[in-house]
């Protein structure tokens, strides 16, 4: 095992035990933390399984909605909207309640962001002025 694959391992392994499989779980321990980049790596697992899969796109929004969010912490707007957009894209189509997570607000919750950053023409950082969204699952 890599060091990746390790640090991946560990991260699943500290989520509290539940139905949902541990990677899905600690994206959001990970993601509600603010760290955005381990987000995306840990459900990244995920993914590479279920590319092509009923959840591969799902898998995908939340992924790059992490990654939207890595580039916000790094000052790169431009790049945070078009991920927005990704995201909100792939996760548009699934069902309300999809996987334990509630997508209406989610995708309220990514319109927002998107919004902010587009009303200021990419010129002010929504996560300056804002409190870093938190997303739960439900059941």
């Amino acid at each position: 095992m890599n060091e990746k694959q390790e640090r991946i391992a560990r991260m699943a392994r500290e989520v509290p035990a539940g139905g949902a499989d541990p990677c899905y779980r600690a994206y959001f321990e990970q993601f509600n933390r603010g760290l955005y980049y381990e987000a995306h790596e840990v459900l990244e697992q995920l993914w590479l399984k279920d590319r092509q899969g009923p959840n591969g796109l799902f898998y995908k929004g939340l992924i790059q909605l992490a990654g939207a969010f890595v580039h916000l912490q790094r000052e790169r707007l431009r790049p945070a909207a078009a991920l927005f957009k990704l995201a909100e894209a792939n996760l548009r189509n699934y069902p309300n309640l999809h996987e334990q997570l509630p997508l209406p607000a989610l995708l309220a919750l990514i319109r927002q962001w998107l919004a902010c950053l587009e009303q200021s023409n990419y010129t002010a950082n929504p996560l300056e002025s804002q409190a870093p969204p938190l997303l739960h699952l439900q059941g």
